[in-house]
Protein backbone atom coordinates (compact mmCIF):
# COMPACT_ATOMS: atom_id res chain seq x y z
CA UNK A 1 0.00 0.00 0.00
CA UNK A 2 2.69 2.18 0.54
CA UNK A 3 3.85 1.73 -2.99
CA UNK A 4 0.20 2.75 -3.95
CA UNK A 5 0.94 5.86 -2.08
CA UNK A 6 3.96 6.84 -3.43
CA UNK A 7 2.56 6.03 -6.93
CA UNK A 8 -0.56 7.97 -6.25
CA UNK A 9 1.58 11.39 -4.54
CA UNK A 10 3.29 11.98 -7.55
CA UNK A 11 -0.01 11.79 -9.99
CA UNK A 12 -1.82 13.92 -7.37
CA UNK A 13 1.03 16.51 -7.11
CA UNK A 14 0.74 16.15 -11.22
CA UNK A 15 -3.18 16.77 -10.73
CA UNK A 16 -2.60 20.11 -8.51
CA UNK A 17 -0.22 21.20 -10.64
CA UNK A 18 -2.22 21.12 -13.74
CA UNK A 19 -5.17 22.38 -11.23
CA UNK A 20 -3.08 25.86 -10.85
CA UNK A 21 -1.87 25.75 -14.45
CA UNK A 22 -5.12 24.95 -15.58
CA UNK A 23 -6.92 28.08 -14.02
CA UNK A 24 -3.96 30.14 -15.12
CA UNK A 25 -4.73 29.05 -18.76
CA UNK A 26 -7.98 29.55 -18.24
CA UNK A 27 -7.68 32.77 -16.94
CA UNK A 28 -5.97 34.26 -19.76
CA UNK A 29 -7.75 32.79 -22.33
CA UNK A 30 -10.68 33.56 -21.80
CA UNK A 31 -9.72 37.40 -21.11
CA UNK A 32 -8.28 37.05 -24.73
CA UNK A 33 -11.50 35.78 -25.96
CA UNK A 34 -13.55 38.55 -24.55
CA UNK A 35 -12.50 41.10 -26.41
CA UNK A 36 -12.74 39.87 -29.64
CA UNK A 37 -16.16 38.32 -28.69
CA UNK A 38 -17.04 42.11 -27.48
CA UNK A 39 -15.56 43.66 -30.99
CA UNK A 40 -17.56 40.95 -32.91
CA UNK A 41 -20.63 41.47 -30.59
CA UNK A 42 -20.24 45.27 -31.55
CA UNK A 43 -19.78 44.62 -35.57
CA UNK A 44 -22.73 42.71 -35.65
CA UNK A 45 -24.94 45.06 -33.58
CA UNK A 46 -23.16 47.42 -36.17
CA UNK A 47 -24.24 45.45 -38.84
CA UNK A 48 -27.19 44.53 -37.67
CA UNK A 49 -28.38 48.05 -37.13
CA UNK A 50 -27.24 49.32 -40.86
CA UNK A 51 -28.87 46.18 -42.49
CA UNK A 52 -32.26 46.82 -40.65
CA UNK A 53 -33.09 50.32 -42.68
CA UNK A 54 -32.33 49.01 -45.69
CA UNK A 55 -34.69 45.45 -44.48
CA UNK A 56 -37.44 48.04 -43.68
CA UNK A 57 -36.65 50.67 -47.07
CA UNK A 58 -37.04 47.04 -49.28
CA UNK A 59 -40.22 45.63 -47.67
CA UNK A 60 -41.39 48.82 -48.24
CA UNK A 61 -40.61 49.22 -51.57
CA UNK A 62 -41.61 45.48 -52.26
CA UNK A 63 -45.45 47.06 -50.67
CA UNK A 64 -45.59 50.22 -52.51
CA UNK A 65 -44.55 48.23 -55.78
CA UNK A 66 -47.54 45.96 -55.47
CA UNK A 67 -49.84 49.07 -54.71
CA UNK A 68 -48.72 50.33 -57.92
CA UNK A 69 -49.40 47.76 -59.57
CA UNK A 70 -53.14 47.66 -57.84
CA UNK A 71 -53.31 51.72 -58.72
CA UNK A 72 -52.16 50.80 -62.47
CA UNK A 73 -54.91 47.96 -63.00
CA UNK A 74 -57.02 50.29 -61.19
CA UNK A 75 -56.62 53.21 -63.84
CA UNK A 76 -56.83 50.50 -66.49
CA UNK A 77 -60.16 49.22 -65.78
CA UNK A 78 -61.41 52.95 -65.01
CA UNK A 79 -60.38 53.48 -68.28
CA UNK A 80 -61.97 50.59 -69.97
CA UNK A 81 -64.94 51.33 -68.13
CA UNK A 82 -65.27 54.88 -69.65
CA UNK A 83 -64.56 53.39 -72.76
CA UNK A 84 -67.43 50.88 -72.79
CA UNK A 85 -69.59 52.97 -71.46
CA UNK A 86 -68.78 55.83 -73.96
CA UNK A 87 -69.78 53.18 -76.56
CA UNK A 88 -72.93 52.00 -74.76
CA UNK A 89 -73.95 55.47 -74.71
CA UNK A 90 -73.41 55.81 -78.45
CA UNK A 91 -75.33 52.71 -79.17
CA UNK A 92 -78.66 53.77 -77.02
CA UNK A 93 -78.01 56.81 -79.18
CA UNK A 94 -78.08 54.97 -82.21
CA UNK A 95 -80.87 52.80 -81.29
CA UNK A 96 -83.27 55.42 -80.07
CA UNK A 97 -82.83 57.09 -83.30
CA UNK A 98 -83.61 53.93 -85.15
CA UNK A 99 -86.73 53.25 -83.40
CA UNK A 100 -87.60 56.97 -84.20
CA UNK A 101 -86.84 56.32 -87.71
CA UNK A 102 -88.88 53.47 -87.51
CA UNK A 103 -91.66 54.56 -85.94
CA UNK A 104 -92.28 57.57 -88.05
CA UNK A 105 -91.71 54.57 -91.32
CA UNK A 106 -94.17 52.48 -90.00
CA UNK A 107 -96.77 55.31 -89.33
CA UNK A 108 -96.32 56.23 -93.37
CA UNK A 109 -96.73 52.89 -94.09
CA UNK A 110 -100.22 52.65 -92.17
CA UNK A 111 -100.74 56.20 -94.52
CA UNK A 112 -100.17 54.64 -97.28
CA UNK A 113 -101.97 51.34 -96.31
CA UNK A 114 -105.20 53.22 -95.86
CA UNK A 115 -105.02 55.17 -98.73
CA UNK A 116 -104.54 51.95 -100.78
CA UNK A 117 -107.58 50.30 -99.04
CA UNK A 118 -109.45 53.39 -99.74
CA UNK A 119 -108.70 53.12 -103.66
CA UNK A 120 -108.70 49.06 -103.55
CA UNK A 121 -112.69 49.44 -102.22
CA UNK A 122 -113.63 52.28 -104.66
CA UNK A 123 -112.26 49.73 -107.44
CA UNK A 124 -113.91 47.56 -106.21
CA UNK A 125 -117.46 49.36 -106.04
CA UNK A 126 -116.51 50.46 -109.25
CA UNK A 127 -116.86 47.15 -110.75
CA UNK A 128 -120.05 45.93 -110.18
CA UNK A 129 -119.17 42.38 -108.46
CA UNK A 130 -123.63 42.01 -108.56
CA UNK A 131 -123.62 42.68 -112.45
CA UNK A 132 -121.11 40.62 -113.55
CA UNK A 133 -121.88 37.33 -111.38
CA UNK A 134 -125.58 37.83 -113.28
CA UNK A 135 -125.36 37.11 -117.10
CA UNK A 136 -128.22 39.08 -118.25
CA UNK A 137 -126.74 42.82 -116.84
CA UNK A 138 -123.50 41.06 -117.93
CA UNK A 139 -125.25 41.53 -121.58
CA UNK A 140 -126.66 44.73 -121.08
CA UNK A 141 -122.82 46.27 -119.85
CA UNK A 142 -121.82 44.49 -123.31
CA UNK A 143 -124.47 45.98 -125.41
CA UNK A 144 -123.67 49.67 -123.98
CA UNK A 145 -119.92 49.07 -124.02
CA UNK A 146 -119.92 48.11 -127.83
CA UNK A 147 -122.50 50.94 -128.68
CA UNK A 148 -120.04 53.52 -127.34
CA UNK A 149 -116.80 51.76 -129.44
CA UNK A 150 -119.31 52.14 -132.54
CA UNK A 151 -120.21 55.58 -131.72
CA UNK A 152 -116.28 56.57 -130.86
CA UNK A 153 -115.48 54.76 -134.52
CA UNK A 154 -118.11 56.60 -136.47
CA UNK A 155 -116.60 59.98 -134.99
CA UNK A 156 -112.96 59.19 -135.64
CA UNK A 157 -113.91 57.58 -139.13
CA UNK A 158 -115.32 60.35 -140.04
CA UNK A 159 -112.63 62.86 -138.97
CA UNK A 160 -109.64 60.67 -140.87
Amino acid sequence: MAEAKRKAAPKAAAKRAAVKKAPAKAKKAPAKKKPAAKTQAKASTKAKTRARPKAIDTGRNALLAGLGVYGKAYDQLLEQFSTLQEQVDEAQSRLTERRKQAEELYKSLIKRGTAVEKDALKALADLELDSLADRSKLEVQMKKAKARFEDLRVKFGKAA
